[in-house]
């Protein structure tokens, strides 16, 4: 998530490269081993069903429990009893508040239909998916609100069946945080199976009897891998790389603020790129060295400095609309604006995942669900083209229409004279049948 040099000579006025990678970006899937692996597995495990679901999960993941992968409502009850009360507290606000704001985007998604022209009428409907697999990460970190903007915001949308997966993480079973935010946003059941495995059990409908209509969630390279390869089978929600943050800032933005915003992402993983667009030199310098000083102290410096250390970038502009070039190049996942006056940036970027504006709004709020809004974006430049996951990815936008018999002619004649220039006479019959019923 750096400029190129083509980058540069679209921005209009100077930039000043104070720090950026010596290399191209990484595309979210470019390993060709990765892929070959996927592949085979994707097609061993629709031939083999749940045995080879077993073998995979006892090879990958030190699964012993047989094929029976289900955590049902009274196993979480168990798992989950001792908990912190502080965290489950703040596990079911984060649910509550990602579902919330997931209905209030459902209310603002209306079906309607109109009369195109007298005696023809069109209209759409949002039609929730059937059914959906949420994938559950618990990797390096077991990253507790993903349940929130699957699970949730899933059940927000009306999705009737959504079947949730995660790696048996904590002591070879599934991490009791995760159950308890999966149960948090809906979920009735939980089954115990990570990566490449789990994605192809929930789309080839080996767990709870029906196929998924979608896969979602976030995972490593082979889960990313698996949801391409099963696109077109399965809808999937994005294609996301290492998680991205970039923040615009001017003079009066802290360096402290900006520096602990860039690292708190880069910790994510250490390809995950972090970016500082500024119209101040002099707080670019401060905010590199500021970084350097809280990374001595974070307990994630190996994580987070080699990010740092290999991705990340700081460039200076000279004013505000150079500064909002430069992000809609870039497409950022997250974009931060510590800015004088964060609305102009509002009303003026285009190409983002999500924004968050002014000081007191930080990417960390919305990863951990406070915010409410869904923290499954795109990557990669990604955002140019297409939003991230919310209530709307889980619901189909369908149209219809209906015709009266004195709008035959409106129709008709025009598809007759189209039909006939692109020599598709079956169109031309279909429409013109209609027009001797009328004569």
């Amino acid at each position: 998530m750096h400029l190129t040099e083509k980058d540069l000579a679209r921005v209009d006025g100077r930039v000043t490269v104070l720090r950026a990678p010596d290399r191209p970006d990484v595309a979210a899937q470019s390993d060709p081993a990765v892929r070959d692996t996927v592949s085979a597995m994707l097609l061993d495990i629709e031939a083999g069903g749940l045995d080879a679901v077993r073998r995979y999960a006892e090879k990958l993941d030190g699964w012993t429990g047989g094929t029976d992968f289900t955590v049902d409502a009274d196993a979480i009850e168990q798992r989950t009893a001792d908990l912190p009360d502080d965290l489950k507290l703040a596990l079911d606000t984060g649910a509550e508040r990602t579902r919330r704001f997931a209905e209030m985007q459902r209310a603002h998604l209306t079906d309607f239909e109109d009369e195109v022209v007298p005696g023809v009428v069109c209209g759409q409907r949002y039609i929730p998916v059937g059914t959906v697999g949420a994938y559950l990460p618990a990797g390096r970190f077991p990253l507790l609100a993903s349940a929130f903007m699957t699970i949730g915001v899933a059940r927000a949308a009306g999705v009737g069946q959504v079947v949730s997966t995660t790696p048996p993480s904590h002591q070879g079973t599934a991490h009791p945080a995760v159950l308890y935010a999966a149960r948090a946003s809906g979920a009735e059941r939980v089954h115990t199976i990570g990566g490449v495995q789990a994605l192809a059990a929930m789309a080839f409908g080996l767990l709870d009897g029906d196929p998924a209509d979608m896969v979602v969630g976030a995972g490593n390279a082979y889960v990313a891998e698996a949801k391409r390869q099963l696109f077109g089978r399965v809808g999937i929600d994005v294609l996301a790389g290492p998680s991205e943050v970039a923040v615009i800032a001017d003079e009066q933005a802290s360096p402290v603020m900006v520096a602990a915003d860039l690292l708190a992402q880069a910790e994510h993983g250490p390809t995950s790129p972090a970016c500082l667009v500024t119209t101040s030199l002099e707080l670019g310098q401060a905010v590199q060295r500021e970084i350097a000083r809280q990374l001595e102290g974070l307990a994630t410096r190996d994580i987070a400095g080699a990010a740092w250390r290999d991705w990340g970038s700081i460039y200076v502009v000279e004013d505000d609309e150079a500064a909002a070039q430069v992000m809609d190049l870039l497409a950022p996942e997250h974009l931060e604006i510590l800015t004088e006056d964060p609305d102009w940036y509002l009303r003026r970027l285009t190409s983002y995942g999500s924004l968050f504006l002014g000081p007191w709004s930080t990417v960390a709020y919305a990863d951990k669900g406070m915010s409410g809004t869904n923290h499954v974006l795109p990557t990669g430049r990604g955002a140019r083209y297409t939003a991230g996951l919310s209530v709307t990815g889980y619901l189909k936008q369908v149209t219809y229409q209906r015709a009266t018999r004195e709008a035959t002619r409106t129709q008709a004649e025009p598809v007759v004279t189209i039909a006939d220039f692109e020599q598709m006479p079956g169109h031309r019959d279909s429409a013109q049948l209609r027009l001797d019923l009328i004569s």
